[in-house]
């Protein structure tokens, strides 16, 4: 193929690594590409005060690169699945995912902040950093003495902010501190088990979109596939979905595949980031109808 496939990317620190990473992936494959910078609703400093429960899974991080998609101003997009609406616009396909990087989440605590025989080390009546309503309602689970306040910004910009002293613990994806290999020697870092603190439907995959009847990309991508990945995130995107799972609803789900074949999910969901959290796990030996059980069990 001799055209240079444009790669439609965010700007920020993470959206970088994630476009370059898959720059790297294709010139492997044997394709020269370039990457072409659009910026998004959610990158827009206005928008710097909402929570990203107002916003979340609405297509906040993604639209505007899909739009560029579909006028042809780029010929793929990178994105952080968890981003991504359950469904593309007409004339898109989620083509390919990439492999998974840790999908916890980890809860950053200031040195100054820690406090022994305390849970996670972390002081009385802390203030924790999150504009997830999926975090809040899981940490006031475990923590409800926290006070919880909105953080926005890229993932340097937070670290900044706690070690700052604006919060006492901030929580981040581990996927994007470990892409970015920042340095967290300042900080206690409190690694959750996404088992047990539930992270969003498809943390730490990247979702690579291309145009429906553009066959010469989606070829090409199909180079960046991990089938192995998407099994399990088919799943988690699917109780998503049937969750009718816009963002103002706080729902983790995680999936594993093991290797006799069988499936195991865990679930959490509140009505509210505020509400109590309700958990459900579900193995099976098949997907079928698997995230129909587990969404039917949430709704309980």
């Amino acid at each position: 193929m001799d055209q240079t496939i444009r790669i439609g990317t965010r700007g920020s620190k993470l959206a970088l690594w994630q476009a370059e990473f898959t720059r790297e992936k294709l010139r492997e494959a044997g394709y020269a590409s370039e990457l072409v910078i659009i910026k998004t609703t959610g990158d827009n400093t206005q928008h710097l005060n909402l929570s990203f429960d107002k916003i979340e899974g609405k297509g906040f991080f993604t639209k505007e690169i899909e739009d560029a998609l579909l006028r042809g101003d780029v010929d793929m997009a990178v994105h952080s699945m968890k981003d991504m609406p359950t469904s593309s616009p007409d004339g898109l396909v989620l083509t390919a995912v990439s492999y998974r990087e840790d999908p916890a989440d980890w809860l950053l605590v200031r040195k100054e902040s820690l406090e022994e025989g305390q849970r996670f080390q972390l002081k009385q009546n802390p203030i924790v950093g999150t504009s997830s309503a999926r975090r809040k309602a899981q940490i006031l689970d475990l923590r409800p003495d926290a006070t919880l306040k909105d953080i926005r910004g890229n993932v340097p910009t937070r670290v900044d902010k706690l070690l700052q002293g604006e919060f006492d613990a901030i929580m981040l994806a581990a996927a994007g501190l470990s892409r970015l290999e920042l340095d967290l020697s300042a900080v206690h870092v409190v690694k959750f088990d996404p088992r047990e603190f539930i992270p969003a439907p498809a943390q730490g995959v990247l979702a690579y979109q291309a145009c429906t009847e553009d066959k010469v990309i989606r070829k090409a991508l199909q180079h960046l596939h991990h089938s192995d990945v998407s099994l399990v995130t088919n799943i988690e995107r699917r109780i998503l979905q049937l969750m009718e799972g816009g963002c103002q609803m706080p729902l983790g789900v995680y999936c594993e595949h093991d290797a006799a074949g069988n499936y195991h999910v865990w679930a959490a969901k509140a009505d509210a980031w505020n509400a109590p959290v309700k958990k459900v796990r579900q193995s099976s030996s098949t997907s079928y109808l698997l995230a129909e059980k587990v969404a039917e069990e949430l709704k309980k």
